[in-house]
């Protein structure tokens, strides 16, 4: 079945307007969605309004509330809602152009495959497609979706144009809580080999890679439920880690030998919780060790400390 386009109308560039439709970049064809059955009758059930003091309600007696405090409301109509609502246009005016690399990526909401309608758009759309090439912009305009007009952004992907829906900016949160972690002082030192370990890591930015393991392992579940297959309960516990070691020999175990330094508390590399030491100075006395039956001092046991979560 050909999906069905989200949006069609046109998109305009001064004087120059190219049939267009929008479809949704994201697909649901591979989650999995429940709905609540009774378990005897397989029926599905029904949610149905519910009063507390009238008991059950017909839908169509309910009217939108907004609450202005506790337990008080303000109500809003169908037509109070319809005469506020932007108009709806099929056209898609271009405002301006924008660097894209210069977009905040906060604001991005959902993103739209942008198509031409029919043989006769094909032609201007090229032409705004590589002309927005050339120039590395984005093209900047607004959309009515849902009785609701929203700003979108255009930009030029493969061979062909990509939307994106953006999000109102008081939907953003300030990056002001950003600053709690300004004016940390940290080790040049430690900086270096995190960044030796960045280099290490360095790849490809691969999407196919992206998968949710609970959401393949819920496919296949109903997959064997579907066949017949009995329920099957295995309870796992999740792995402690089990070294606690300071946050530089973390990072020099994580350089996979280079710039090593024995690590405490076993040396292994997985497992391990950072745990800051103390600062110079302020470290206290430990007691020596008990000589052993041979005369020897037995090292003093090293002190337990809750590991950073």
């Amino acid at each position: 079945m050909a999906k069905r386009p989200s949006w069609s109308g046109f998109l305009k560039l001064s004087l120059v307007t190219c049939p267009i439709r929008l479809y949704s970049t994201i697909s649901h064809a591979e989650s999995a969605t429940f709905h609540f059955i009774h378990p005897k009758t397989h029926n599905r059930i029904h949610m149905k309004p519910y009063d507390p003091d009238l008991g059950e309600v017909e839908r169509k007696d309910l009217v939108r509330g907004y609450e202005i405090a506790k337990g008080k409301y303000v109500t809003v109509s169908d037509e109070d809602l319809a005469a506020i609502r932007p108009k709806s246009t099929k056209t898609i005016e271009i405002d301006r152009f924008v660097d894209f690399d210069h977009i905040d990526p906060l604001y991005f909401d959902n993103a739209y495959y942008v198509l031409p309608d029919g043989k006769m758009g094909l032609e201007a759309y090229a032409v705004i497609r590589e002309a927005m090439k050339k120039e590395r912009q984005a093209a900047q305009g607004r959309l009515v979706l849902s009785y609701r007009e929203h700003v979108v952004i255009i930009q030029p992907r493969g061979e062909g144009l990509v939307l994106h829906r953006m999000r109102d900016a008081r939907e953003v949160e300030s990056t002001a809580m950003l600053r709690k972690v300004d004016g940390v002082k940290v080790d040049s030192k430690m900086v270096a080999i995190a960044t030796e370990i960045i280099e290490q890591k360095k790849g490809k930015f691969e999407p196919a890679t992206f998968k949710d393991p609970y959401e393949e392992a819920l496919i296949a579940l109903l997959k064997r439920r579907a066949r017949g297959a009995k329920p099957v309960h295995e309870a796992e516990e999740a792995e402690a880690p089990t070294n606690v070691v300071n946050l530089m020999d973390a990072l020099r175990d994580s350089l996979g030998g280079k710039g090593r330094r024995p690590a405490r508390n076993g040396g292994g590399k997985e497992g391990k919780v950072v745990q800051f030491r103390r600062p110079p100075g302020k470290a206290k006395a430990r007691p020596r060790g008990k000589p052993t039956r041979r005369g020897t001092a037995r090292p003093a046991r090293q002190r337990s400390s809750r590991s950073l979560s």
